[in-house]
């Protein structure tokens, strides 16, 4: 009986030790996600300021219906910002969007476009559970840089190089993360062109 009453009080003061490291690094963890989220989005579109939507929320439903027709099976869209630059301007939109299709799971991708040209002006995946050394190289400059200057309506992707145009070479060995990215990718720009495009 001494056993179970210590080994009761032991779990009892474990269990509200985890609780309170939970709680004291609660915020620390939130304040991390959120920096990396803007340093990505930094990346995808440089030298601007970016600004939630007053209308985030109608937005994002409008994006989300844009998806859907489009038949991104099961693809979200999980932010929408204006890019603005230093003089308050909009110049163009970063958004974010997430396929659940990936070979490890959800893929979730940032993607710049530029109001005034319609093209991407960069590309960055935010999170990713692929398999390192194959679909993880989805995160390597060799494959996102691929992005930028595309034109902002669907990307394709061909196996064994020679991308043209609106196409991007996949990642080799990874034909299922690459077909993950393209269409979180264009997930990403139906909503642009459903929902952003101006004129």
């Amino acid at each position: 009986m001494k056993n179970c009453a210590a080994l009761l009080i032991i779990t009892l003061v474990a269990g509200l030790a985890l609780s309170a490291v939970n709680e004291i690094t609660k915020q620390p963890i939130a304040n991390a996600e959120e920096t990396a989220r803007l340093e990505a989005y930094e990346t995808v579109y440089p030298n601007t300021e970016f600004e939630t939507p007053a209308d985030a929320q109608l937005l994002l439903e409008g994006g989300q219906a844009a998806i859907d027709a489009a038949g991104y099976s099961g693809c979200t869209v999980s932010d929408i910002l204006f890019a603005k630059d230093q003089n308050g301007e909009r110049v163009g939109y970063v958004v974010a969007a997430v396929s659940p299709n990936g070979y490890g799971g959800d893929i979730s991708v940032a993607v710049g476009i530029d109001a005034k040209t319609n093209q991407i002006t960069g590309f960055s995946v935010l999170s990713n559970s692929e398999t390192a050394g194959l679909g993880a190289r989805c995160t390597e400059d060799e494959f996102t840089a691929q992005f930028a200057g595309k034109e902002a309506s669907a990307i394709e992707y061909v196996k064994g190089g020679g991308a043209t145009g609106n196409q991007i070479d996949a990642i080799s060995g990874a034909t299922v993360t690459t077909n993950a990215v393209t269409e979180a990718v264009n997930s990403a720009l139906a909503v642009y062109n459903s929902v952003l495009k101006e004129g």
